[in-house]
């Protein structure tokens, strides 16, 4: 793992394809398993499974909201999903592995930028403390899911204020 580089990853017991599927899928099971305690509200701008989607969502951490965008590529469909956000240079990746027939390792990670300055170090040190405890959220939000013990209602869809 890089320096500059913050993951989570947890075992889902449920098939791999199913776990992906979940994650690809904006529409519906993405929004499901992001935590409503941080992503205030999403939206599918265009496509909206997998590759070519884009989206916008609201984000609140440490009291402060901002919108993000992301532009989705899927490098190794089915195993490898990307959220590209060119705003802020950096990506998100989903890792999704089988672990046997009925079992999946499921690893969040998102690798910071090196951007100089001040306010760019502030960001790199709250993300070090934030991020961890938010993929670890949803990781247990889409084990819920994936293995059928809960499956949470959606964050808003569309901007909201």
């Amino acid at each position: 793992m890089a320096a500059n580089e913050i993951r989570a990853s947890a075992i889902v017991q449920a098939p791999a394809a199913h776990v992906y599927n979940i994650i690809a899928d904006y529409r519906d099971g993405h929004p499901r398993i992001v935590p409503p305690k941080y992503f205030t509200w999403m939206r599918v701008d265009s496509g909206g499974i997998g590759a070519g989607t884009t989206i916008s969502f609201g984000m609140r951490v440490l009291g402060q909201s901002r919108t993000l965008h992301a532009t989705i590529s899927e490098p190794d469909p089915g195993r490898v999903l990307i959220e590209t956000y060119p705003e802020d240079g950096f990506a998100t990746t989903f890792f999704v592995e089988p672990e046997g027939a009925a079992a999946s390792r499921v690893t969040i990670a998102t690798v910071l930028n090196q951007r100089p300055g001040l306010a760019a170090a502030l960001e790199r040190f709250v993300s070090r403390r934030m991020l961890p405890a938010i993929y670890r959220q949803e990781l247990q939000r889409l084990a819920e899911h994936a293995e059928g013990r809960h499956v949470h209602a959606p964050i808003p869809q569309g901007h909201q204020p």
